[in-house]
């Protein structure tokens, strides 16, 4: 049974950082790309960052661009989502995803996603 546990959010003031984690069981960790989405009240599911298999290619959406950063450990199966500088707009849910793509790609869109993990609350404060 595939698992994607995620742990981290909370509440942060603007400018502030947090760190989230997703912890991975039931499948081969590295022959998944991994990504986090997040999803903010009244709005679809967006494409945050991914990394690909091995961790050599990542890609970023636009918005989070030089305050994020994603690493993953496949020797203790988890991806992480290093979140600086945060701001309001940055509230949402935010999910961990594995992509069994096949190409070693980095895929942004949900829908090419096989496991999603349960979400964890991220609320930042003016």
């Amino acid at each position: 049974q595939v698992q994607l546990v995620e742990s981290g959010g909370g509440l942060v003031q603007a400018g502030g950082s947090l760190r989230l984690s997703c912890a991975a069981s039931g499948l081969t960790f590295s022959s998944y790309a991994m990504g986090w989405f997040r999803q903010a009240t009244g709005k679809e599911r967006e494409f945050v960052t991914g990394i690909s298999r091995g961790g050599g290619i990542q890609n970023y959406a636009d918005s989070v661009k030089g305050r994020f950063t994603i690493s993953r450990d496949n020797a203790k199966n988890t991806v992480y989502l290093q979140m600086n500088s945060l701001k309001p707009e940055d509230t949402a849910v935010y999910y961990c995803a594995a992509d069994r793509s096949f190409m070693g790609q980095v895929r942004v869109t949900p829908i090419a996603y096989d496991y999603w993990g349960q979400g964890t609350q991220v609320t930042v404060s003016s």
